[in-house]
């Protein structure tokens, strides 16, 4: 069975992801055996929850059967994600664990993956993202497990490198910024690199053939003092290639040519983006008005929060931010059957899309959601009954 390191900027257990995992997957022999390390959040009351969630994830979309351990011996794809990347350190040094994954990419064999916090160890120092961040301590460097040293590199790895969740400060390079990270480089052993994974990016390493290849939504920079060189989603390459830009002995590579399709092919929109695309729909068809098509934004909205409701990511809150938008919307389609009350006409074809909107809330379980769409509509001068035979409708006097 070849050997894979993927590495992940962010949104391992996303939709933006699952292409590279079933792409990994596949290498996999019938009936392998898959192991989840949850060390990096395992300090969390909701540990339990997170590991939930990602194996339904890896279950339902990759095809994969999980377990949840903290050995893997006999594993042939290991992975791990979010939570604080020195907690997992300090307990993987202290387990041997550390010296297992090594061991694992020195033998070159299995399918490694490690995201967000986990990709932050792998390298020969790791950024304690926790402590400078959230706690305000001094920029500095912790020991990585350094898993980059089998293949020769020499380097330091930095997931969320393109991170823009500050709005007014910057925290691109896993919240440091470029103040912080321009110190901590000046204490890096000489000819140490910085390699730079934006979020919902992969750099995909074949430890047998030694090939890689950049695939997701945005791209590997290559840090040295004084240059950087960006190798976009799509780029393939050799190991040596990257070692060669990693000591700076090479110049910028050929950008690669458009995908059309596979794993390198553009990954779906972010969460953040599908809000934003939802909400304009219905913006726009809340205009004309159009309650059938503004039903459907709320409907396409709502299909995006199943979606993203396995990742385990949770600094952004951003499903929480779709829950929102989608109940706020749904007070605006009550505002809306109310206008179309006071005006009589045209009555059935405005209500109907919300009476069938609120039925299939109701039939995949959201009935928090759906008595919230009854409420709004009641406001709005329009009773919605339940029957043995379906809901039905009325105007009120």
């Amino acid at each position: 069975m070849p050997g894979l390191l993927v590495l992940m900027g962010s949104g391992e257990t996303s939709p933006t992801m699952v292409e590279i995992h079933r792409a990994a997957a596949r290498t996999l022999r019938a009936g392998a055996r898959a192991v989840l390390l949850d060390t990096p959040y395992a300090f969390q009351e909701n540990r339990a929850d997170i590991s939930a969630r990602a194996r339904g994830y890896f279950a339902q979309s990759v095809g994969l059967d999980v377990e949840v351990g903290s050995a893997i011996a006999g594993a042939d794809w290991v992975f791990s994600g979010p939570g604080s990347p020195t907690y997992a350190l300090d307990r993987w040094a202290a387990s041997g664990l550390a010296g297992d994954l090594r061991a694992r990419i020195r033998a070159r064999q299995g399918v490694t993956v490690l995201a967000s916090a986990a990709a932050c160890t792998a390298g020969l120092a790791t950024v304690p993202v926790y402590e400078i961040y959230k706690v305000g301590a001094e920029p500095h460097w912790r020991e990585g497990i350094d898993l980059l040293e089998p293949l020769g590199l020499r380097a330091v790895l930095i997931p969320h490198f393109d991170n823009a969740e500050g709005g007014t400060h910057d925290t691109r390079y896993c919240y440091l910024g470029e103040r912080r990270l321009s110190r901590m480089e000046r204490e890096l052993p000489p000819g140490t690199a910085v390699l730079g994974l934006d979020e919902h990016t992969a750099l995909v390493i074949d430890l047998e053939s030694e090939s890689v290849r950049v695939a997701g939504r945005g791209g590997l920079t290559v840090r040295l003092p004084g240059s950087h060189t960006v190798l976009p989603t799509g780029t393939r390459t050799s190991l040596d290639e990257l070692r060669r830009l990693a000591e700076g002995r090479a110049g910028t590579p050929v950008p690669p040519p458009p995908v059309a399709a596979g794993p390198d092919a553009p990954a779906e929109v972010t969460l953040e983006e599908s809000i934003r695309s939802c909400e304009e729909l219905f913006k726009t068809a809340a205009d004309r008005p159009d309650l059938v098509a503004a039903a459907q934004a709320v409907l396409d909205l709502e299909a995006e929060i199943v979606k993203w409701a396995a990742d385990t990511e949770e600094d952004a809150g951003g499903v929480e931010q779709a829950r929102e938008l989608m109940r706020l919307l749904i007070a605006r389609l009550g505002e809306l059957a109310q206008t179309a009350t006071r005006r009589s006409e045209g009555l059935p074809a405005l209500v109907e899309p919300l009476v069938e909107l609120r039925a299939e809330l109701r039939g995949k379980g959201c009935y928090d959601v759906a008595d919230a769409l009854r409420e709004a509509m009641a406001r709005g001068g329009v009773s919605v009954e339940d029957t043995p035979t379906g809901p039905r409708w009325s105007a009120l006097s």
